[in-house]
């Protein structure tokens, strides 16, 4: 499994429920592009619409060797799951405060390329602040217990 991009802001943004593996639609030219790592998940969001999950403001850049039928970079595209699949995620996307964001996409060992959705609840500021603490409480101890195996 070969990572494209990843969206590193959407697990500091929001606390990941549950994640799932779900195909999306390309033209020739964004999966060149991807292969040359061009794309960004950054302020990307998925939603469903009449029974269809898309995947709305994900930028794939333009293929630098396309000619004048290369893709729009920020086209909505749809994303492949089964239908019990997206019926559940509606439900759960109903609830308040829950989103879909896409977390990773990348080629699996097949070379098809895959997005890994996020089912997510987003961080209020005060949360985001305690688990940068806790990250660094954890830091300083894992530091000060180094040192002292140094001193012995």
């Amino acid at each position: 499994m070969k990572a494209i991009c990843t969206n590193r802001k959407a697990r500091h943004d929001y606390n990941i429920v549950e994640t799932m593996e779900t195909g999306i639609v390309l033209v020739g030219t964004e999966v060149k592009s991807l292969r040359d790592g061009q794309a960004n998940l950054k302020d990307s969001y998925a939603s469903v619409d009449r029974g269809e999950l898309w995947l709305l403001n994900m930028h794939i850049s333009p293929y630098s060797k396309g000619n004048r039928n290369n893709h729009d970079p920020t086209r909505k595209r749809k994303l492949l799951a089964h239908d019990k699949e997206i019926h559940r995620l509606t439900v759960r996307v109903q609830e308040k405060g829950f989103t879909l964001v896409p977390l990773k996409l990348y080629f699996n060992d097949a070379g098809k390329v895959k997005v890994e959705l996020g089912l997510a609840k987003g961080k209020r500021e005060i949360d985001k602040r305690r688990v940068i603490a806790e990250r660094e409480a954890e830091r300083d101890l894992r530091r000060e217990i180094k040192e002292r195996e140094r001193k012995r």
